[in-house]
């Protein structure tokens, strides 16, 4: 497991962006909110949220402006919305992406 986390491939640099690209699988209704590892060419996340009114979305994108320290406006997901499979953009983070999963 912990060679697929090494290989990165569930987030890229946008350079011309100036953002992370964030691949994700996401698992709403979960217990907590937290980083389970790989998932394919994702990183799973359980969300303690239900996925109905966009709550899942919201409770995903303010985790993540926590985890790479920006507001969650600097969050914004791209693609998926409305399913389990996101792409996420992550705007002016000083935060390396694999600290997400190093600190599940």
């Amino acid at each position: 497991m912990q060679a697929s986390c090494e290989m990165a491939s569930w987030y890229r640099r946008d350079a011309k962006k100036g953002c992370l690209v964030l691949t994700l699988h996401i698992q709403p209704g979960a217990r907590a909110t937290r980083v389970v590892g790989p998932h394919a060419e994702a990183l799973k996340i359980q969300i303690n949220a239900a996925p109905i009114e966009g709550q899942a979305n919201a409770a995903l994108v303010k985790y993540l402006g926590r985890a790479f320290k920006v507001p969650a406006a600097q969050v914004i997901v791209k693609q998926g919305s409305q399913g389990r499979h996101k792409v996420v953009e992550v705007y002016a983070s000083t935060v390396e992406p694999e600290t997400l999963w190093a600190n599940g």
